[in-house]
């Protein structure tokens, strides 16, 4: 036994102030790597040492494939958020869940509008032996709840600074 516990449903209280309170920052640093580029070589590796991936084009981009990609991370935290909103959501509500899953497709695509690149995401669901209409309601309060899923609707507060030093 690991003694590993989901949060309790506390966290989902609502929070009453004017600014945003910081709660936790993830700080991760990507490194070139062999080919001197992020996404065909890059090396990332968090603050605290406990994520170390190496990032590979997939072959669909011309890649050998053979690692990681920024889609897929994306993906794993949306789903990995998703899911643990959902069971607290589902708790609080006094619903139990009989081994829910949460897949998450985050595609890298050409943009009509700039002629550059965007990334859409996709979430699917999956509440087993659920009542469909209940299904529904629980996933739509999930979405009020999980960062991810608010950050996919309403965008995200992004700073862009430079460090030459």
């Amino acid at each position: 036994m690991t003694g590993l516990k989901p949060p309790p449903s506390s966290v989902l209280d609502k929070y009453h102030g004017d600014a945003a309170r910081p709660l936790y920052t993830g700080r991760v640093r990507v490194s070139g790597g062999e080919a001197r580029h992020g996404r065909a070589s890059g090396v990332v590796r968090s603050d605290d040492g406990a994520l170390a991936v190496d990032l590979r084009l997939p072959p669909e981009l011309g890649g050998p494939g053979g690692g990681t990609n920024p889609e897929q991370l994306l993906a794993a935290g949306y789903a990995g958020c998703f899911h643990g909103a959902l069971v607290l959501v589902a708790a609080r509500a006094g619903l139990v869940l009989d081994n829910p899953g949460i897949e998450v497709a985050v595609t890298f695509a050409r943009d009509p509008v700039d002629g550059l690149y965007l990334l859409s995401a996709e979430i699917v669901v999956y509440l087993p032996g659920m009542d469909a209409t209940l299904a529904a309601e629980l996933v739509r309060n999930t979405e009020r709840v999980c960062p991810y899923a608010k950050m996919f609707h309403r965008g995200i507060n992004h700073v862009v600074r430079v460090a030459v030093a």
